[in-house]
Formats: structure tokens, C-alpha cells, sequence
């Protein structure tokens, strides 16, 4: 057996909040972006990524995102009660970048990462013209944990471009996602690998087949 390896130990409480958190984002790697559009009370649009994103429920089809601090999307979610979530793509890295700007409030991300509007089926807030999917979400709940919220949205619609699809779905080649790192690293998909998962009935044949870890 290989020898368990030496650990450092760390300790929220010892090292500090903002360091264990940075800690965190250095662990919990690749975590996909939510390129959250909402639109304010005063009908002013605003973007930003959220690393801390993924699929809540499958059915009703729920997708959630936290925010790490009271911001613009958050708040304009409570008043509207909507938003669409866009994939953040390999392409527009520079332009993901730039929408996590704090630009005050009414100052569109839209327009200072020079991203076009488009128009949403269900929902109010624009999606990004250039985003191959968007899912046009209605707030279902939010939970908050200290200085973060956990905002869920029931999927009212999806948009996919037809670029983005071979044979009626979604193809990760296609679609390219950006995924957040550690610091202010991100990262691409990299090298892509199937593997299927395995039915109990078959688990012993395959246990006991050429090369298999019960052979030795």
C-alpha cells in the first residue's frame, strides 16, 4: 500500500476567515460559473460570475448560486424575483473578467465588457447575446449562512446555441466552460474521459475479468 501522506493541519478558527476561504477556493476545484443577469427595480441590467454554482434539484429543475456578500445580483433577485444564468465559455474569459468588476451601481456590465443584450422568453433580465446557453430561472427560495446567501431558481427555459449541440445535446467541446480555481487562476476542460457507471449485477463479473483489481 502507499504510505498515507504528511498533512498539514488547518483550523478556520486559527487561520482567519478570509484566509480559510481562500483555502476553500483552492480545494473545492474546478467549480463552474453562473454569468448571473438580473435587472434591478429601476430597470438598470447588471452581470456578474459566481464560482459557487451547480444543480440543486432535477425535478422541478432547480439551480442555485451563492452570494458571497450582499451584491447587485442578490439584491436586484429580491426585488424581481428573476434571472438568467449564462455559461460562461472559453472565448469570453476576458469578458467574464471583466463583468466581476465593482462598477457602482447602474453602470452596466453589459455595456463596459462590451456584451450584447438579448432578449429572454420568460424572464426579464437580458441574456448574453454571445453566451451559447442561458437558463432563464424564477427565484424559488434563498438561505443564507452568515455572510452568504444561497439563491435557488427553478429553470423556466433554456437557450442553446445550435453550435453548441451535436445530435440534440449539449457537447462539452462545444460549449467550452470556464471553471474558477484557487487565486486567480481559472481553467478549460482539459483532456475529456468517459467511463460508465457500473450496475451491481454486473459488478462481479468485471471483478473477476482480465486485469481486474481481483486478479492481482
Amino acid at each position: 500500500m502507499t504510505p498515507a501522506p504528511t498533512r498539514v493541519d488547518f483550523s478556520p478558527g486559527e487561520l482567519g476567515v478570509r484566509a480559510f476561504y481562500r483555502l476553500l477556493n483552492s480545494v473545492v476545484v474546478p467549480r463552474p460559473i453562473a454569468w448571473v443577469s438580473t435587472r434591478a427595480a429601476d430597470g438598470s441590467d447588471n452581470l456578474a460570475p459566481h464560482s459557487f454554482f451547480t444543480v440543486a434539484c432535477a425535478d422541478p429543475p432547480i439551480v442555485q448560486f451563492t452570494s458571497v456578500g450582499r451584491k447587485d445580483s442578490l439584491r436586484n433577485v429580491e426585488q424581481t424575483r428573476e434571472f438568467v444564468i449564462c455559461l460562461a465559455s472559453e472565448e469570453l474569459f476576458e469578458q467574464v473578467n471583466d463583468s466581476a468588476t465593482n462598477f457602482p451601481h447602474g453602470m452596466s456590465e453589459f455595456d463596459q465588457a462590451g456584451l450584447t443584450r438579448e432578449p429572454a422568453r420568460t424572464v426579464g433580465p437580458p441574456r448574453v447575446a454571445e453566451s451559447p446557453v442561458a437558463l432563464e430561472c424564477r427565484l424559488a427560495g434563498t438561505t443564507s449562512f452568515g455572510d452568504s446567501t444561497v439563491v435557488f431558481g427553478r429553470v423556466l427555459h433554456a437557450a442553446v446555441s445550435h453550435s453548441a449541440l451535436r445530435e440534440g445535446r449539449p457537447a462539452i467541446d462545444l460549449l467550452k466552460p470556464l471553471a474558477r480555481l484557487g487565486a486567480d487562476e481559472w481553467s478549460t476542460i482539459g483532456e475529456v474521459r468517459s467511463l460508465a457507471r457500473i450496475r451491481f449485477r454486473d459488478w462481479g463479473s468485471r471483478l473477476a475479468g482480465p486485469g481486474s483489481r481481483a486478479g492481482g
